[in-house]
């Protein structure tokens, strides 16, 4: 049977690409023996896991896919220029899962309203992706939810700076994208940035957007 070919999400009517992220993502079945660096290709993974920690913290972060009808946006965080870890960077709502959370869901749509007050409400989960690394020693969860217009953020000045939304599709688009090379440990490793307007998103949420794309159905990311 030949492979499927990778299908040109950018390029999808909004009705489809709306169907088939619901689709994709409500069948994308989570394995916790299944840890993504980044977008880093497995062999690369492979190599990096001695410089993160053995036993890492459990962290979750809500992708939210703002439907506005006539497209989709997905909604980001400029975190704060004095907080510990990530300081300044363009990430997604979220945060460790506390005691009180009965799963990476309910800490993911917890973190999400203390951050930028949207509200559960308005936050349609449809499933989650592969477990995401990083260097600071956290595992995260990134859940994906549909978000419908109508809400109203209000920040928490302590971590948040401010927000933007970026294009479902522009993400989507392997085009869009620019590569950079990064330095972990004594090797060279290729990532990808993804430029919005004056922003640029790097590192896990990057890592994150472009591990929807490969389960929406797009090209991997080394591959293309």
């Amino acid at each position: 049977m030949a492979a499927e070919l990778p299908l040109e999400l950018h390029r999808l009517p909004t009705a489809e690409l709306r169907a088939t992220l619901r689709r994709r993502v409500a069948g994308c079945r989570r394995d916790e023996a299944e840890l993504r660096i980044g977008h880093l290709p497995r062999a690369a993974m492979q190599r990096l896991e001695t410089l993160f920690p053995g036993a890492a913290t459990r962290a979750a972060v809500l992708i939210p896919v703002v439907d506005r009808g006539d497209e989709l946006g997905v909604l980001l965080t400029l975190r704060a220029d004095d907080l510990k870890h990530h300081a300044g960077q363009i990430s997604f709502p979220g945060g460790r899962i506390e005691s009180g959370d009965r799963d990476a869901v309910d800490a993911a749509l917890r973190e999400t309203q203390e951050e930028i007050g949207l509200e559960r409400g308005f936050i349609d989960v449809i499933g989650v992706l592969p477990d995401h690394v990083v260097i600071t020693g956290y595992r995260v969860t990134p859940v994906v939810g549909l978000v419908r217009p109508g809400f109203e953020l209000k920040l928490d000045p302590v971590e948040v700076a401010g927000t933007f939304e970026a294009p479902l599709r522009h993400l989507l688009d392997p085009s869009t994208r620019s590569r950079r090379f990064r330095r972990f440990g004594q090797e060279e490793f290729e990532t990808f940035e993804l430029p919005w307007g004056s922003f640029n998103i790097w590192g896990a949420t990057a890592g994150m957007l472009l591990t929807l794309r490969e389960v929406l159905g797009g090209p991997p990311s080394h591959g293309d």
